[in-house]
């Protein structure tokens, strides 16, 4: 039996590295995060959101990010899964087609070609998106931002709206979750939209 990959995505400070781990706990999954989740992907994570890589132009980035995607799916995920476990993801291919696509102005087919080649094809069960107002966040930010997260509100104000246009094309795989409110109202939303669309865990 092969397990299912289930992947939460959205912008910064909406919740979902929380909800990740919330829901991997709840089905018994692994729970891994891109960029990273692989000793090679942690270091290529460290690149790119450390503020010192300002210069680091788009194209680059988008390749870094497919880099570690290939090491994460190679080494991480496809074994797992393989292996019949669940895996709960904290990002992957939709990330980097909203946020160097949309966000950084790169094309968002070539970024899916560049994506399918790191994953080998692979694609998630299901896409949770957490949707938040940018006020929400915000509020919730407590430390520096890392370099992407300080690019600047006309730049995630694209990532939003592609993340939105992500959504809406592949509405069979990608599910939109309101952000807003308690962590426990939060989760209840994303193990309701995670079961309408996959059924009881229990019988995967």
């Amino acid at each position: 039996m092969t397990g299912r990959l289930v992947v939460l995505e959205g912008g910064e400070g909406c919740g979902k590295s929380t909800q990740a781990v919330r829901l991997a706990q709840r089905l018994g999954a692994l729970l891994t995060r891109e960029p990273g989740g692989t000793p090679m992907g942690e270091r290529i994570r460290s690149l790119v959101l450390d503020p010192a890589s300002a210069g680091l132009v788009a194209r680059a980035e988008a390749l870094l990010m497919a880099a570690a995607r290939a090491q994460h799916v190679a080494e991480v995920v496809a074994p797992a899964l393989a292996a019949g476990r669940h895996v709960v993801s904290d990002r992957f291919t939709g990330s980097s087609l909203a946020y160097q696509g949309y966000g950084r102005g790169l094309s968002v087919d070539e970024l899916r070609l560049l994506s399918s080649f790191a994953t080998g094809g692979l694609e998630p069960d299901l896409v949770v998106l957490l949707e938040l107002d940018a006020a929400v966040v915000a509020r919730r930010r407590d430390r520096q931002p890392d370099r992407v997260e300080a690019a600047g509100p006309e730049f995630h104000r694209r990532v939003g709206e592609g993340f939105a246009a992500l959504a809406s094309a592949d509405a069979e795989r990608w599910v939109r979750v309101d952000g807003e409110g308690s962590e426990d109202e939060v989760a209840d939303r994303v193990w309701a939209a995670l079961t309408a669309r996959l059924g009881d865990p229990a019988g995967w």
